[in-house]
């Protein structure tokens, strides 16, 4: 008779040294019961790689977490985590998060402790193992937003902290974040909305721009021109005017 998924992690779990449990590699998309209700108030650290997590609802019974590894899920814009007082790692390599900033404002006020994030592997952390449009200096200005936003980090990714960094976190931070068109905005070629009157410009007044109806308008232009930078008279000598 094969064990029971708590009786492998009793084995795992061992003496308690370093109170370590790992739940890798099982395909659940929610945290099972039973590791809160087993391991929940002596845990230290948990490891849930390699799942197919959407949410982190069962953390609530990890009161004393100190280290949380999620990498490998499906965790997106929608995560939740209890408030995690002793919380100083959290690594979240290639989930599915692509907005920063409601990240890392939902992080500043679940774990106040926090002092190593990793987030490599998600849209939100903008460099070449995501897209490769993305370049360091891109990533760099990631840096200083997630910073700015979270003063207390010692480590981001796979780089420490240093203090030039979070000097130009702090004085300009705030203006480095990223921003993206909205979906509602962006408008693909040859669809009927991107030629509607709303969407062209035209120097016409308001009241001729319906091609249906149609007036004349008289105007003056503000720019003469002179003819002076005239591509086609470069080669043109006075003699042949």
């Amino acid at each position: 008779m094969s064990p029971k998924p708590y009786q492998c992690l009793d084995r795992a779990f061992g003496h308690r040294r370093g109170r370590k449990v790992s739940y890798i590699g099982h395909d659940c998309e929610d945290i099972p019961e039973f590791l809160g209700e087993r391991y929940g108030c002596l845990a230290r650290r948990l490891d849930l790689s390699f799942n197919q997590l959407r949410s982190l609802t069962g953390l609530k019974a990890f009161t004393g977490l100190e280290e949380l590894v999620v990498d490998n899920n499906l965790l997106g814009n929608d995560l939740q985590l209890p408030r995690l007082p002793t919380l100083h790692t959290l690594t979240l390599n290639k989930n599915q998060l692509t907005d920063i900033e409601a990240l890392l404002e939902h992080l500043a006020e679940a774990t106040p402790s926090l002092q190593y994030l990793s987030l490599l592997g998600n849209e939100a952390c903008p460099n070449q193992l995501v897209s490769l449009d993305k370049d360091e200096d891109d990533y760099q200005r990631y840096r200083y937003f997630v910073l700015h936003k979270l003063p207390t980090l010692k480590f981001l990714d796979t780089r420490k902290v240093c203090k030039t960094e979070q000097q130009e976190a702090e004085a300009r931070g705030a203006f480095m974040k990223v921003v993206k068109p909205k979906a509602s905005d962006m408008v693909a070629p040859g669809d009927p909305k991107s030629e509607s009157p709303s969407t062209l410009y035209t120097p016409l007044p308001r009241g001729s721009r319906d091609g249906k109806n149609h007036k004349g308008v008289l105007a003056k232009c503000r720019y003469i021109y002179y003819g002076k930078h005239s591509e086609g008279n470069r080669f043109i000598r006075n003699d042949q005017l």
